[in-house]
């Protein structure tokens, strides 16, 4: 859909486009956006901690920490302790570990499945493509692992690429909600905004899309002048004053250069997290042409 993150920069008298699929999760939260009490992400994203507290995290951490410790490169265990490693936003960490077991175990798919994502979401997307090639086959494809694909190929600029994974992806998971966002934003990177608003709109139609769609829907609309339909948009998960006001925020920032400079700064910082596959986190920006940058369940 996937958080996203990691979408666009738009300046006013010319248009560039962000390498992240996450960006506009970025963007947004720089403005002081996604004031509602969740806190939604826009963005895309790879990894999904669910909604264990806080504590119940750090103590499955501790617990999977002290066996892997005894056990270092295990399968079970180190996928178990890449996954709490990640629901705490350790990704860094979480990827070391799925390298030491993919090293481990070379041909596992499983472990090479999780190991790209956690790529991904270290915005690692070369490395992650390369891994995720290895992770399953032509004749039994897995859509996750297809999403994964996307988002990474999306991060290194090549959007057509990527939304042959998600076109894919979505043969074998027809309206997954998460895959439809993912493509929309790739189609937004390639500039095809009538194309992405048409997917996202359909992906935000789906009774199980998350707030997260339709926060993706709206910044598509509002990059397209359309502020009264981007509000509208938001006010399925916001109240009438939120969600004017992250639309406010979203123009104000279309208009500011100086903010793209921010964010394009902040955005070497990455879950994908949608239903389908994880939430992308922003990755660092490729070099900014006048056109689209060479670059998600």
């Amino acid at each position: 859909m996937i958080s996203f993150e990691h979408l666009v920069r738009l300046q006013r008298r010319r248009r560039t486009f962000f390498t992240s699929v996450a960006a506009a999760s970025i963007a947004l939260s720089l403005a002081g956006c996604l004031r509602d009490k969740q806190a939604p992400e826009i963005s895309a994203s790879v990894s999904e901690p669910g909604a264990v507290p806080q504590d119940g995290l750090h103590a499955q951490l501790e617990s999977w920490g002290k066996r892997y410790s005894a056990n270092p490169g295990e399968k079970t265990v180190s996928l178990g302790y890449a996954h709490a490693l990640a629901a705490l936003d350790q990704k860094g960490q979480a990827a070391a570990v799925l390298q030491t077991a993919a090293v481990k175990s070379p041909k596992d798919q499983e472990i090479l499945a999780a190991y790209g994502k956690a790529l991904v979401d270290t915005g690692d997307y070369n490395q992650a493509l390369e891994v995720l090639a290895r992770a399953h086959s032509p004749d039994q494809p897995d859509w996750h692992i297809l999403s994964a694909q996307g988002i990474a190929s999306d991060g290194v600029g090549l959007h057509e690429r990527a939304q042959s994974f998600y076109l894919s992806a979505l043969k074998i998971a027809p309206g997954d909600p998460g895959l439809l966002s993912n493509l929309g934003l790739s189609y937004a990177l390639s500039k095809k905004l009538p194309e992405a608003e048409r997917v996202l709109t359909e992906a935000a139609q789906n009774p199980k899309a998350d707030p997260r769609v339709r926060q993706n829907l709206a910044l598509v609309l509002a990059l397209q002048g359309r502020f009264d339909n981007a509000t509208q948009a938001l006010r399925h998960d916001l109240s009438a004053a939120d969600a004017a006001k992250n639309v406010a925020d979203i123009r104000s920032m279309i208009a500011q250069p100086n903010t793209w400079d921010a964010i394009r700064g902040k955005s070497a910082a990455k879950d994908i997290s949608v239903t389908s596959v994880a939430r992308a986190t922003p990755a660092p920006p490729a070099a900014e042409s006048t056109d689209v940058q060479a670059t998600a369940q």
